[in-house]
């Protein structure tokens, strides 16, 4: 694994916004930005090194889902949900609801096998740029070069799975209220995905969504029933809502994509859970629920959390934030892993699940050791010729 300076293309900005990318730089307190998009710089890995991470990433998304199974049995507590939460996403995983993808968050740096930051499980985002804006680089810059990313097909043929099992063939994408770019740039691409499998689709926020007492179904802001709904909008909010009390009483009057079970596979909780059922695996770091037992050095997230929100890092060469020490059964505890180190770049991997598959990869790099909302994303590039198959156009 390396990292290489690259020279960006003629008028990159104008190019990647033409194909989605609204946020191709990050607002600061200040009033100024920082580069979201950076094709100033890639990330290059050798073959062998592709096929750890592609098995890491099956193993992780087989372990995580024995790992939630083993959370809703209540072993580790209510996890900060809701009364009936852990009952309700039982009921859930019990029937194999459609889901469509998840992303993991791995530490790797090309000298020992990659260890489980966190799983993305519920709102995973970096998936425009991941499957499309770097893919559209590889082909300006290195048209006879790989890359690990099968994320748009994969998703188009997730899509031609799951429409068979869904209630319609209309879904609705909803996104949170005053949702930011990056939420809406996802929300658009998977319409984009879903449309190219042959779905009707409908967009809108959730705030929008109304309940008919009379028929019993939500519908949308045109009173239109929704059946079947995609949501970026986090199951660990939504259930606390008076929208999700809703849902708890007729969890069957719509399917949710994510599905609610997913509220567990997205709680930091996962990671002690992890490493309850498989410790000493070469993927995982340890990780306790509500106390940092015997680690000397941890990192404290809290059990539902995004970009780096709320983090505590307690390590020599590594401090940041302040734990309340009443909030401690809030959080979880997890060895502390210090990201690779390229020359003051902190890359983290993004890897993707679509289905029940590896689909590839997106990189995020940080000036220090959190991934927060600052953060760069880096296109990469395989050691190795591209397969001589035609790859079909992500945006066509």
């Amino acid at each position: 694994m390396y990292r290489h300076w690259v020279k960006p293309r003629q008028d990159w900005r104008r190019t990647i916004q033409s194909q989605g990318m609204i946020f191709p730089t990050t607002p600061t307190p200040d009033g100024g930005e920082v580069p979201y998009w950076d094709e100033s710089a890639m990330y290059e890995f050798a073959s062998d090194e592709i096929d750890q991470l592609e098995q890491a990433t099956a193993d992780l998304h087989r372990m995580s889902t024995e790992a939630a199974r083993f959370l809703m049995t209540g072993a580790m507590g209510d996890l900060g949900l809701p009364k009936g939460s852990l009952a309700l996403a039982s009921e859930s995983l019990s029937t194999e609801p459609p889901t469509l993808h998840g992303r993991f968050d791995l530490v790797y740096g090309g000298d020992g096998p990659a260890k489980l930051l966190e799983y993305n499980a519920d709102t995973p985002v970096t998936l425009l740029e991941s499957g499309a804006i770097q893919w559209y680089w590889l082909n300006d810059k290195f048209p006879n070069t790989d890359q690990w990313n099968h994320i748009h097909e994969d998703l188009i043929n997730q899509w031609h799975f799951l429409s068979s099992r869904l209630r319609s063939r209309t879904v609705h994408f909803a996104h949170g209220p005053d949702a930011p770019l990056e939420d809406l740039a996802t929300s658009g691409y998977l319409r984009d995905t879903a449309a190219q499998a042959g779905l009707i689709t409908r967009g809108l926020a959730i705030d929008e969504i109304g309940y008919d007492h009379d028929s019993g179904y939500f519908v949308d802001d045109d009173h239109y029933r929704i059946d079947v709904l995609y949501k970026l909008y986090p199951w660990s909010d939504m259930l606390w809502e008076p929208f999700g009390q809703v849902i708890r009483d007729h969890p069957d009057n719509c399917q949710w994509i994510e599905p609610v079970w997913k509220v567990v596979m997205a709680s930091k909780a996962l990671l002690p859970a992890l490493w309850h059922l498989y410790p000493d695996h070469p993927n995982l770091l340890p990780a306790h629920l509500a106390e940092p037992g015997t680690l000397a050095e941890w990192v404290a997230k809290p059990l539902h959390g995004r970009e780096g929100e709320g983090i505590v890092v307690h390590a020599k060469d590594a401090r940041s934030g302040k734990l309340n020490s009443q909030a401690r059964q809030h959080y979880i505890f997890q060895q502390w892993c210090p990201l690779p180190n390229f020359e003051g770049n902190h890359p983290v991997i993004g890897s993707w699940i679509v289905g029940d598959r590896p689909a590839g990869a997106g990189i995020r790099e940080s000036d220090g050791w959190i991934t927060d909302i600052y953060a760069r994303f880096i296109p990469h590039v395989i050691d190795a010729p591209r397969p001589a198959e035609p790859e079909p156009d992500p945006l066509s």
